[in-house]
């Protein structure tokens, strides 16, 4: 199932079941989207980085790849939370920081300090 998918299913049983099972609807949707993010991610690491490189940082597809993939589940959560409405869209701000904590820890691997 595409993210779109995922996204519309979420949604429509929040509506289906009621504000009693958002949470478990919303922590459903996240896991779901965060072990997609770590199958792509995985599956392009294991496309781009050659055998021998794997004390190098990581390379422009590497870092383009977690950046599209970033971008897709941080803006699919805000429309998540944004559509549920209730007070949820404060959860906005701490995916956004996590997806950029994440980010800058995968673009500094690598690199002596």
């Amino acid at each position: 199932m595409s993210t779109g998918d995922e996204l519309k299913a979420a949604v429509s049983a929040r509506r289906d079941l009621g504000p009693e099972f958002e949470d478990a609807i919303v922590e459903s949707f996240l896991d779901k989207m965060g072990q997609e993010v770590d199958r792509r991610v995985d599956e392009r690491l294991a496309q781009a980085a050659p055998k021998s490189a794997a004390h190098q940082g990581p390379s422009d597809a590497q870092r383009l790849a977690l950046a599209i993939v970033s971008l897709s589940l941080g803006t699919l959560t805000t429309i998540l939370f944004v559509l549920i409405g209730d007070g949820r869209a404060g959860y906005v701000v701490p995916v956004w920081i996590a997806i950029i904590i994440v980010n800058v820890l995968f673009n500094n691997r690598g690199k002596s300090g």
